[in-house]
């Protein structure tokens, strides 16, 4: 099966990232079902809270404590906003209201 390079949205912290051909192989050599449904760079940080004994999850007891959240400026309008992932400088980082307008852009 030939595979071609997809856009994909994280779950965490909403940045757009490539799913390659040469992933989806893998994945489906290793019998994934689904798509990855983090960047890499939530995926290393899930996986590094994994590892460290820490809770990543957000569900009913969890004791992860309270979420944290980043002062950010939107990368579409200009206004300071909070974040509750820690943000990327290679990635726009957008308010509530522009990130609910560029994703009903792509939808």
């Amino acid at each position: 099966m030939a595979y071609v390079d997809r856009t994909l949205t994280c779950v965490d912290c909403g940045a757009e990232f490539v799913h390659s051909a040469e992933d989806q192989d893998y994945y489906a050599q290793k019998g994934f079902v689904s798509d990855p449904k983090r960047c890499p760079s939530c995926r290393a940080t899930r996986r590094q809270l994994r590892d460290s004994g820490e809770s990543g999850g957000r569900g009913a007891g969890s004791s992860s404590g309270p979420r944290e959240y980043f002062a950010v400026v939107c990368s579409r309008c200009g206004n300071q906003a909070q974040v509750p992932f820690k943000p990327h400088m290679d990635r726009p980082v957008y308010c509530s209201d522009c990130f609910r307008a560029v994703h009903a852009q792509g939808a």
